[in-house]
């Protein structure tokens, strides 16, 4: 009952749905591309090999299973891969990680008829949600079509715990049907279990599995060099970030160039209000330039590689915080925000660790940062602890792997 009031309050708001997709295409036109996809009508046919189905709902998750999508290639070479999202943005970031050799389409809406559509068009032998995509309908519908579910990299904060006892009547059959669960941590294992979830396995965190790019890297450290400055990173960003961060500088020693990079491609022109120069136009920025935007898609590997201290985004507004981890893989000391809920555990371990530093406000993170900046010795050895953290992290990739054989070789040869 409760899934069929979610579902005729879900098409009730389908003009709004259509709406903001087309709205959301003026400034990112590829909303406005294959929108049939979306309710579960595919032009491209499948070659008829068994399938692998990814989801990865945006540019976060995307790169987060970059290195399982990989495993999965190369674990299972007689299988076709196709990755799923949601935005424009993950849609960029997947075909620019894997190029040709998947096939990426969009999820379609949480319809019933376009889930089974798309289930009937891909016959998927094994379905792998990344993160929190939990889809009452699509859940169900895998269930119907003999799919087995496996939630990846599954976190779960006490505040996200929160909303789904809200709803728990819609949410717990959904979290109960999931196959397998890979949980980031035993905090976010017993809240899914709390939840309903019956096969909990905690995995770890696959984030730590990503190197970063060696080529981008390389490119970062020059542009650093011929720079001759310290560089202040502000990373993924979220609105109204930057201008608190920014307000919150002291004059300017005519040296220090922060780099700000938007978690969003969307706002790449708002910011660029509140800089002197952005990466698509002037490659370097003079040097009287103190704020240089980085609006180029794929290159947060060269921006860490470029930084000399990294202040993480989305963490000083209650949005829960961004991606440290790559930060740390970069070896770049990394200052937080209050907010860090999403990534509570990753957190934690970089705080207790010695690879980063919390503040309570932006002027508060300023201050780390400048004081950081200040400090080479201080950089250095935080800068070590995060690649030492990350190598002490690593092999959750590996136990996603093993869980997804495993899944395999029980659906049998379909």
């Amino acid at each position: 009952m409760w899934r069929r009031l979610y579902t005729a309050v879900i098409m009730a708001a389908l003009s709004f749905i259509l709406a903001r997709l087309w709205w959301r295409g003026r400034r990112e036109p590829f909303y406005r591309r294959r929108i049939s996809e979306r309710f579960g009508h595919y032009r491209d046919m499948p070659s008829g090999r068994p399938l692998i189905w990814l989801h990865a709902v945006s540019v976060g998750e995307a790169r987060a299973c970059a290195e399982l999508v990989r495993g999965l290639g190369t674990a299972h070479p007689g299988f076709d891969l196709l990755l799923t999202c949601m935005t424009a943005a993950g849609r960029e970031a997947l075909r620019g990680l894997h190029g040709e050799s998947v096939q990426i389409a969009w999820l379609p809406y949480d319809y019933p008829g376009a889930v089974r559509r798309f289930l009937e068009h891909f016959r998927p032998r094994l379905a792998v949600l990344v993160e929190t995509e939990i889809w009452p309908n699509l859940v169900a519908a895998c269930g119907e079509h003999g799919v087995p579910v496996l939630l990846a990299n599954a976190r779960m904060s006490e505040k996200s715990a929160l909303g789904y006892r809200r709803w728990r009547r819609l949410a717990r059959p959904a979290i109960a049907a999931l196959t397998v669960v890979c949980a980031q941590s035993e905090e976010d294992a017993a809240r899914l279990r709390a939840l309903g979830a019956r096969r909990i396995e905690v995995t770890g965190n696959v984030k730590f599995d990503s190197a970063p790019d060696k080529a981008k890297r390389a490119k970062g450290k020059a542009w650093r060099e011929r720079l001759g400055r310290p560089v202040l990173l502000l990373a993924s960003t979220r609105e109204g970030e930057e201008k608190v961060l920014l307000d919150a500088l002291p004059a300017w020693d005519e040296k220090l160039l922060v780099l700000v990079v938007p978690r969003h491609p969307r706002r790449f022109d708002e910011v660029s209000a509140l800089s002197q120069s952005r990466r698509s136009v002037d490659p370097l920025p003079a040097a009287n330039h103190r704020v240089h935007l980085g609006d180029t898609m794929g290159e947060m590997d060269f921006y860490y590689a470029a930084a000399d201290v990294a202040v993480i985004g989305g963490s000083f507004v209650p949005l829960g915080g961004q991606n440290l981890i790559e930060a740390c893989a970069a070896g770049v000391p990394v200052v937080l925000g209050p907010s860090m809920f999403n990534f509570a555990e990753a957190a934690r371990l970089a705080l207790e660790a010695g690879a980063a530093v919390q503040a309570a406000d932006a002027a508060g993170a300023i201050r780390e940062a400048l004081r950081l900046l200040a400090n080479s010795a201080e950089m250095e050895r935080m800068g070590a602890a995060g690649k030492r953290l990350c190598e002490t992290h690593r092999g959750a990739t590996q136990k996603h792997l093993e869980l997804c054989d495993e899944l395999l070789r029980a659906a049998g040869p379909g």
